[in-house]
C-alpha cells in the first residue's frame, strides 16, 4: 500500500470548534496535512462536553470530527499565548476559523494582518450568515435549517416541519470549506499567493437545495413537505409492505416496467395514466394505491431482494448499524480503527469516504486529549524550524 498522502507537508492551524470547521480540518488531516487544533485551556472545544454518549476516551461527538490532529491549549486572551497563536498562523499554509466575523481580527489573527506577513496563507472563515448584515447572527445548524428553507420541505405534509436527522448543514458547509481550501492551495501553486475563503451555513444550505431551489427560481414553484415522496418522480418513495415499508426509486420508465413485471402487473406500465413519469406524477395517489395492494402480500426484505434481481432500485429501512454492516458486505470497508500514541487501537470511526488508486494510506491517530501536544508545539513555535515535517512525528498513526 502506498504511503503517499496528497497534503503531506501542509500545515493547518485549526482555530475552529464544534462541527463544520473541525470536519473540514479533519478531512485535510485524513489527506495528510499536519493539523494543530488550538483549544481553550481547561474546557477545549465545546463538543468535548457534548454527551452522552461518551466512549471510553471522550465525547463521541467530539471524536467524530477530530482524529489525526494535535491539540495545543492556548489562552487567546493572554498576551504570551496570543503571540504563540500568531506565530502558528504565520507558519501555517492554511488557517481555518469559525469565530464570529471580526472576532479573529480583534485578537490580531485576522486575514488582513496575517496575509500581509504570510502572503501564501489560505485563510478559511466559516460563519452562520456571512460577514455582511448577518455577521452578528449566531450560526446554529438547526436555526439555518429553519430559516434557509430546508425544514419547510422536510417532514410529512400534514405534520410539523422537521430538521434532518444529523447536522446536515454543518456537514455541507464543511465540505464546501474543504473544496475552497483545496482550490486555493492549487491556485497558490501557480500564483504563490494565498486567499481568503469564506463560507457560511446559509449559503451552503441554499446551494444544496438543488432541484428544489431551482424549481422556485426557474418556474416559480415553492416546494412543500411531501414526506418521503419525490416532487418530480413516481414511484420514488416508501411503499407499504406486509411488515412495514420498502423504499423504491424508479428513475426512468424502464425501471418502472421491470417493477410492474416483478409484481405481476405488467399492464400498469402500458396504462396511459402511468406509462410516462409525468403521467405517474399526475396520478400518484392512484398508482401508489395499486402498487401497495400487491406489495402488502410480502415483506419489505423479500421485495428488496426481488426488485434488486430485476434491476429496480429498492431498499428496506435500516438502522445505522445495519447500514454500516451493508457497506461492509459490499466491500466498502466503512470503518477504521484509530490508535493512541503507543499504537494501540482505542476506538473505531467511519473512514474517510474517498478511495484512491494507487492506494492512499491515511493516518489513523485517535482524536487528541485536550492539550495533549501543548509542550511539544510550544517548543516548536519557539524554535527556528518552520517545517510541518518537524511536527509529523507527533501525530499518532499506523504505517
Amino acid at each position: 500500500m502506498s504511503t503517499n498522502r496528497p497534503l503531506e507537508g501542509i500545515l493547518v492551524a485549526d482555530f475552529s470548534r464544534v462541527l463544520a470547521g473541525p470536519l473540514c480540518t479533519m478531512t485535510l488531516a485524513d489527506l495528510g496535512a499536519t493539523v494543530i487544533k488550538v483549544e481553550r485551556p481547561g474546557t477545549g472545544d465545546d463538543t468535548r462536553s457534548w454527551g452522552p454518549p461518551f466512549s471510553a476516551t471522550g465525547s463521541t461527538y467530539f471524536e467524530s470530527v477530530n482524529r489525526n490532529k494535535q491539540s495545543v491549549a492556548l489562552d487567546l486572551t493572554d498576551t504570551a499565548d496570543r503571540e504563540l497563536a500568531q506565530e502558528l498562523a504565520l507558519r501555517a499554509d492554511v488557517l481555518v476559523e469559525n469565530f464570529k466575523p471580526g472576532g479573529m481580527a480583534k485578537l490580531g489573527l485576522g486575514y488582513a494582518e496575517l496575509s500581509a506577513a504570510n502572503p501564501g496563507l489560505i485563510y478559511a472563515s466559516i460563519s452562520g450568515f456571512g460577514s455582511a448584515a448577518g455577521a452578528d447572527l449566531p450560526g446554529y445548524d438547526f436555526i439555518v435549517q429553519a430559516l434557509g428553507g430546508l425544514m419547510s420541505i422536510t417532514g410529512e405534509a400534514d405534520a410539523d416541519p422537521m430538521k434532518a436527522g444529523v447536522a446536515l448543514v454543518d456537514v455541507l458547509t464543511a465540505k464546501d470549506a474543504t473544496i475552497g481550501v483545496l482550490a486555493a492551495l492549487n491556485a497558490r501553486n501557480t500564483s504563490g499567493a494565498g486567499a481568503h475563503v469564506e463560507v457560511n451555513l446559509l449559503s451552503s444550505l441554499q446551494g444544496a437545495l438543488a432541484n428544489q431551489g431551482q424549481a422556485y427560481l426557474g418556474a416559480g414553484k415553492i416546494a412543500s413537505r411531501m414526506g418521503n415522496d419525490h416532487p418530480s418522480i413516481v414511484p420514488y418513495q416508501l411503499l407499504a409492505c406486509a411488515d412495514g415499508s420498502v423504499a423504491v426509486a424508479c428513475g426512468n420508465d424502464g425501471q418502472f416496467v421491470r417493477l410492474c413485471a416483478e409484481i405481476g402487473k405488467p399492464e400498469l406500465a402500458a396504462d396511459s395514466r402511468f406509462a410516462t413519469n409525468s403521467a405517474r406524477v399526475a396520478n400518484r395517489e392512484v398508482l401508489v394505491g395499486l402498487l401497495e395492494e400487491v406489495l402488502g402480500a410480502d415483506t419489505g426484505e423479500n421485495w428488496q431482494a426481488r426488485f434488486t434481481l430485476r434491476g429496480v432500485p429498492s431498499g428496506k429501512i435500516a438502522g445505522i448499524d445495519e447500514g454500516l454492516a451493508y457497506a461492509e458486505s459490499l466491500g466498502l470497508d466503512p470503518v477504521i480503527e484509530v490508535h493512541n500514541s503507543e499504537g494501540i487501537a482505542v476506538g473505531r470511526q467511519v473512514r474517510h469516504p474517498i478511495t484512491w488508486t494507487p492506494a492512499l494510506n491515511p493516518p489513523t491517530a485517535a482524536p487528541p486529549q485536550l492539550g495533549e501536544h501543548t509542550e511539544q508545539i510550544r517548543a516548536w513555535l519557539g524554535s527556528d524550524s518552520h517545517s510541518a515535517e518537524d511536527l509529523g512525528g507527533l501525530a499518532r498513526q499506523r504505517p
